[in-house]
């Protein structure tokens, strides 16, 4: 197999930060010997998240067995997956807000037409469905665990419990005709064809504050691997959470 050096747009930090987190997982479970240096696997499943390099392609890069390579990022995900924030916990940082953007996204999955759960009517293709939370400049506050595509935003952000949270916080909250109905703090556009003409204009001023949000969407699919997902669907959740955490560690 012919091997090709190639680059990762992601900072030093990054490295940095997960290679920290790995050689302290290292040390309690008191690992000897590794085929990889901790700074070494930490690349490796770097290259896999943010490039969405395959198992066999990391195989011929670093020299190792592919069982090795499915093991060393499986463990990556895990302990960073460990660090994400729950819904309550990211709340303490959200109420410093202004108010917050509510969007969902649909993560592509490889799944045949049987699997009608994962099949989204809206985006006519398989995926798992992500709920995410920003601040008024599009950063990423919080995302939460998948469910199938087939399942609505506002179900979604009902089961999530994101809504409940939001007025308890007494926090304003823009998002999509999705969440007609939602309610609370939620704050949504008019839907129909001839709306007044002050609807209308609350219309564009609405999106004007809520497409920022898009900004979120983008940094998300900036992760090449969730572009396309090959893995377990009961997997996505923890992928997710890697990526919001080394997305802050980034920032």
């Amino acid at each position: 197999m012919l091997v090709y050096p190639s680059s990762i747009d992601l900072s030093s930090r990054t490295l940095r930060f997960l290679t920290g987190q790995l050689t302290a997982r290292r040390q309690e479970i008191g690992t000897r010997w590794r085929r990889l240096p901790a700074a070494r696997q930490a690349l490796l499943a770097l290259a896999h998240l943010r490039c969405g390099d395959t198992y066999a392609q990391l195989a011929a890069g670093f020299d190792i067995g592919i069982a090795t390579v499915y093991r060393y990022i499986r463990e990556a995900v895990e302990a960073l997956a460990a660090l994400a924030p729950s819904l309550a916990e990211a709340m303490k940082t959200i109420r410093t807000k202004a108010f917050v953007i509510l969007d969902g996204t649909l993560l592509p999955i490889d799944r045949i037409a049987a699997d009608t759960p994962y099949y989204s009517g809206k985006h006519k293709r398989h995926g798992m469905n992500v709920q995410v939370l920003t601040d008024p400049f599009g950063r990423l506050l919080w995302a939460s665990p998948a469910l199938p595509g087939s399942t609505h935003d506002l179900t979604a952000a009902r089961q999530h419990g994101i809504i409940e949270a939001l007025a308890d916080a007494g926090l304003k909250c823009w998002a999509d005709k999705a969440y007609q109905g939602a309610g609370g703090p939620v704050r949504v556009p008019f839907r129909g064809r001839r709306l007044k003409r002050w609807k209308r204009r609350h219309n564009t001023t609405h999106a004007k504050i809520r497409c920022l949000g898009e900004r979120a969407m983008a940094t998300i699919k900036g992760w090449r691997l969730l572009r396309k997902l090959r893995c377990s669907t009961n997997r996505i959740t923890d992928v997710v959470k890697a990526v919001l955490v080394l997305q802050h560690a980034s920032a």
